[in-house]
């Protein structure tokens, strides 16, 4: 785990002080807002394809050969949370988790128990700060489940989508109230970050291949995920507003100074993601009891 320098932004929240002036309907009506707003920015679809086709180098066989006959579903359906966000209006806060939500790092004060974490906060603000860790342990029990019943049509789709939300874990924007840089008038920086910057460099990152490892708590190794990506945000906030300086808006000269601050982050985590994506899957089949993987 890196050690985080001192906070700059994301844990001066603008939202302690509407609490503090007294705006008491404010948090009552933050869920119907979010809801009534556009779908939540993270990684674009082309980098969730991007890590989830390096995943698939990660496996070892049988698992590889498998799910490199179904790369094409894979990479056809890892998106599928983006389209859900449509469908289903509680979709958004399965994406993300706001940390700072919790008060202060390392957020000793949220248990990583689910069950745990609703008893202390309630199921109303835990819902409304984001359920994403919890949501990749759901997934990866799903999967083993679908390796083990042999449901293996069923596990492409959650392994696509078990991938989707690792992914989004390890976009240090998805672990702060500050998502958007809307508290700190940097409006947009989700794109910028998650979706332009990429695009716009994607050729020059590359993907060194690691094994995948067996993970012995999948939700408690999505809050380490987690926790690491947060110590990210600061930078990421600092590195955005310095690129902007002295530029007339968020042009070349900006991406290019952008870039350069942040590209060891999103190499970095783009790399992980990819490798704890295998992780996932190739746990999932591990505490399936390795079932036969069958003739496409």
């Amino acid at each position: 785990m890196k050690n985080p320098s001192r906070c700059i932004f994301h844990s001066k929240r603008v939202c302690r002080n509407l609490r503090a002036a007294g705006v008491s309907h404010f948090l009552g009506i933050f869920i119907l807002g979010l809801l009534a707003s556009s779908p939540a920015l993270a990684w674009g679809p082309e980098t969730h394809q991007l890590v989830t086709n390096w995943a698939l180098e990660t496996l070892p066989q049988p698992l590889q050969g498998y799910f490199q006959a179904y790369r094409q579903f894979l990479l056809a359906h890892v998106n599928d949370p983006d389209v859900w966000m449509k469908k289903d209006r509680f979709e958004r806060f399965r994406h993300f988790i706001y940390l700072d939500d919790y008060g202060r790092f390392p957020y000793v004060k949220l248990p990583h128990s689910y069950q745990e974490a609703v008893k202390q906060y309630g199921a109303r603000r835990v819902g409304r700060s984001g359920t994403l860790p919890w949501q990749i342990g759901e997934f990866s029990l799903r999967l083993t489940n679908d390796f083990r019943e042999g449901k293996w049509d069923r596990a492409r789709e959650d392994a696509a989508v078990l991938g989707y939300y690792v992914a989004d874990a390890h976009d240090p924007l998805n672990t702060t109230e500050n998502y958007d840089g809307q508290l700190t008038g940097q409006t947009g920086l989700a794109a910028r970050f998650g979706i332009n910057l990429v695009d716009r460099y994607k050729n020059f990152i590359l993907f060194r291949s690691v094994p995948a490892v067996k993970i012995n708590d999948p939700t408690e190794y999505a809050f380490q995920i987690i926790l690491e990506a947060n110590t990210w945000v600061d930078r990421v906030l600092y590195a955005d507003r310095n690129a902007l300086d002295d530029l007339p808006d968020y042009n070349e000269d900006y991406y290019d100074r952008f870039y350069t601050a942040v590209s060891s982050i999103v190499i970095d985590e783009l790399g992980r993601a990819a490798h704890d994506i295998g992780s996932y899957w190739y746990t999932a089949w591990l505490n399936a009891g390795q079932p036969s993987v069958p003739n496409r």
